[in-house]
């Protein structure tokens, strides 16, 4: 049962790593979005279907509509947010599952894989660790450092532009799609409001900057790898930016920009990102996972679940997934690059 290990989610609390990767991506982060303005964002594709209503809950359902009915009042209730002209405040949004549907390491894979970086076992690796992902909800701190230590095995030796440069496009073959209108609606309210806007993900600090340039975002907290001489060496700057690093990636940022993180919004579906979403005054579930909604709503934090097309301020949909399901998930992922070979 030890190989299955990574099924079960372990709590961790803030490390010496965790401060060492906060610190190192606030400062990656800082550095990109001196270097020039992000730029203009890029027309959102539609959405790919996610997991079915849950029963007794479909669209158009009373069920439903009394939803969209509290999530209405609840709303107009509440004073108005983001504040305009407010400039000590911002708002970081995890990335997968919460501003993209699925993880960004695997559709960065899949692009250096077609590209021939390494081969089709690896693939396979890649596709199981994604439908876990999507099909379970959960992130693990060691299933999501496994796919971190597949990937700093790849890009060893590479120059950093040259990954840059693929990386660009693998937006656009994989990810431009895959962007979630109502969160990216959430950021953009933000931007509007003259607020920063970070990305927070454990993807690689280059790739999610790729992602929150084309969105028209500030810039992005991400995972640091070492490089020397512009050359990655296959080894991380602390640890994989996951949870407890998230928030003090979010802490050093919060304190060299001056903001204060009473005033700030975070937004994230996952409740390794309790630690990130606990620091801010204006805490989102996005796409909530099972623990995080239930976390949520016994905080009254506000709700969002953009997976069926209706917006929630108390319910979410919980993700349903098995054993089986994922193989598969696997198998026809391995089947459709098959194919397109």
């Amino acid at each position: 049962m030890a190989a299955l290990g990574w099924l079960t989610p372990r709590r961790r609390s803030a490390t010496a790593r965790s401060v060492l990767a906060g610190e190192a991506s606030a400062e990656a982060a800082r550095k990109t979005a001196q270097a020039g303005a992000p730029h203009a964002p890029e027309a959102a594709g539609a959405p790919e279907t996610g997991p079915a209503p849950t029963p007794g809950e479909a669209p158009g359902t009373a069920a439903a509509e009394a939803e969209a009915a509290e999530a209405a009042e609840a709303e107009a209730a509440e004073p108005e947010f983001p504040v305009h002209g407010d400039d000590l405040a911002a708002a970081f949004f995890d990335l997968d599952n919460t501003v993209m549907q699925g993880a960004a390491i695997f559709h960065f894979g899949r692009g250096l894989y077609k590209r021939e970086f390494f081969r089709r076992r690896e693939l396979a690796r890649f596709a199981w660790q994604q439908a876990w992902f999507r099909l379970a909800g959960v992130e693990d701190p060691e299933h999501m450092q496994d796919a971190r230590d597949s990937a700093l095995s790849i890009v060893k030796g590479h120059k950093v532009s040259e990954l840059m440069a693929i990386g660009e496009e693998i937006y656009d073959e994989y990810m431009a799609e895959r962007i979630w209108p109502g969160t990216r609606a959430l950021a953009q309210a933000h931007l509007d409001a003259g607020q920063k806007v970070w990305l927070v993900t454990a993807a690689p600090v280059e790739t999610a900057t790729i992602i929150a340039r084309r969105l028209g975002l500030t810039g992005a907290l991400g995972t640091v790898a070492e490089s020397v001489d512009g050359v990655y060496t296959g080894r991380l700057v602390g640890e994989p930016l996951h949870g407890p690093a998230k928030a003090e990636a979010v802490r050093a940022l919060a304190a060299a920009e001056d903001l204060d993180l009473e005033r700030c919004a975070a937004y994230s579906d996952s409740h390794n990102d309790i630690p990130m979403l606990s620091l801010v005054g204006h805490p989102y579930a996005i796409n909530p996972d099972t623990k995080l909604r239930k976390h949520a709503r016994a905080n009254d934090w506000r709700l969002r679940d953009y997976r069926t097309g209706r917006k929630a301020v108390k319910v979410g949909v919980p993700a349903a997934a098995g054993v089986g399901a994922i193989a598969g998930g696997a198998a026809a992922a391995i089947a459709l690059h098959r194919r397109r070979k």
